[in-house]
């Protein structure tokens, strides 16, 4: 499943966000809370606008929004007592009994796209959920932090490793134009031709591996795959 993606220069400014370097998930709560609001605020205020224009579809879609918004605020702020440590976590699934964080490294869970050693929120969310049925049975439970200990560092998610893949290849496009052509002696600015002189919307690959090691070089990438985390 792809997610669109509307990306600016703007976005990458999050340091009024959060007081570390990275944003804690209590952050993430309070942030989405005050968006949740504002959302809410600009359907009232909609409501009667400064020009005789009915808004109704706007003002359903921004309380739709809100809705959602305020969801993944209160599902944030469970999560931040997971990290925390105040939510005991069963120590396996209760339905494959695979186990999670440093347990699974060196497993083979053959379900769900391998083993879970970096949980995902709705792998945490359940696993609380089976530990209240582990406790009612006297099994034993763990929390995230010991089932985690250790895991993390240098640790990027999916969103960010495929947003910097972004980057990389938008980066390549704007080098290949740069990079002269072995091939067809394209020069800077000018895109590739066949031997009858045809231009070709695909560069050759000599001009696009050449412009690949480039910017690969500059970025910090090995075989398309980051060889350093920022800030981890």
């Amino acid at each position: 499943m792809t997610t669109d993606t509307y990306e600016s220069t703007a976005e990458a400014h999050t340091d009024d966000l959060m007081a570390g370097k990275r944003i804690s998930l209590s952050e993430l709560a309070s942030e989405l809370s005050a968006i949740d609001l504002r959302l809410r605020q600009l359907a009232r205020a909609a409501e009667t606008p400064a020009a005789p224009v009915e808004l109704e579809a706007t003002i359903d879609s921004l309380r739709s929004t809100a809705k959602g918004v305020r969801e993944a605020g209160e599902r944030m702020q469970f999560l931040a007592r997971v990290v925390d440590g105040d939510v005991p976590l069963a120590k396996a699934f209760r339905d494959t009994g695979d186990p999670w964080g440093v347990a699974a490294r060196d497993t083979d869970r053959q379900a769900y796209g391998g083993p879970a050693i970096i949980p995902t929120q709705w792998q945490l969310i359940k696993l609380a959920r089976d530990a209240e049925r582990a406790a009612e049975r006297g099994v034993e439970t763990t929390t995230f932090p010991d089932a985690m200990q250790g895991i993390g560092i240098g640790w990027e998610s999916k969103a960010a490793s495929a947003r910097r893949r972004r980057e990389r290849d938008a980066a390549v496009a704007v080098e290949v134009l740069r990079t002269q052509c072995k091939t067809c002696e394209a020069g800077d600015g000018e895109q590739c031709r066949t031997k009858k002189g045809w231009v070709a919307e695909q560069p050759h690959v000599g001009r696009q591996r050449e412009a690949e090691a480039t910017v690969d070089a500059r970025l910090g990438y090995l075989d398309t795959n980051p060889v350093a985390v920022p800030d981890a």
